[in-house]
């Protein structure tokens, strides 16, 4: 458990599809992004909070975006990648971490909001340049070796009445 306090300066990096799949599949229920930011900024100082989806076309997607847009983010989109076998791939691996790389610099503590496994290199670099670094994730589906690795980690499975949101039927169709 980290010591935070007023004046650390942190930002918040979230892999949207990591969330909303996870929410989805283990709890049936969709994400309050802005409250999940409520939640890890907590009275410290907020840089910038960027979260990283992909575009796949929906027709609730502009809702969505502009939904993370009024919770306080930078909404940085994708599009889905459909290869000639059928296969799809998007993801923001390699994104979230160049910008946090870059950012890195002026920030005290970089909260990542993904239990992806994946990241566990980015957060030992971040470690060895003398940062903290927060990961945000449902504890059930977050990689173990990650949540070692952090400096801290905020289980959202523990916090469902704040953070999720059941689906309503015609969202469920």
């Amino acid at each position: 458990m980290i010591i935070k306090n007023k004046e650390q300066r942190v930002a918040v990096f979230v892999d949207v599809q990591n969330l909303y799949y996870t929410a989805r599949h283990l709890y049936g229920s969709k994400v309050n992004f802005g409250a999940i930011l409520k939640e890890a900024v907590g009275d410290r100082k907020l840089i910038r909070a960027i979260a990283y989806a992909v575009k796949a076309q929906m027709p609730e997607e502009g809702t969505f975006f502009d939904a993370l847009n009024k919770s306080g983010f930078e909404v940085k989109t994708k599009d889905l990648q459909t290869f000639v076998d059928g296969t799809k791939k998007a993801d923001w691996d390699v994104g979230l971490a160049m910008d946090i790389i870059k950012m890195a610099p002026g920030i005290d503590s970089i909260i990542l909001v993904s239990g992806d496994g994946d990241y566990i290199p980015l957060v030992e670099y971040l470690q060895n340049h003398g940062k903290l670094v927060e990961v945000v994730a449902f504890g059930r589906s977050a990689s173990q070796n990650l949540v070692a690795r952090a400096d801290d980690f905020t289980d959202l499975g523990k916090m469902e009445k704040k953070i999720l949101m059941k689906y309503n039927r015609r969202e469920k169709k």
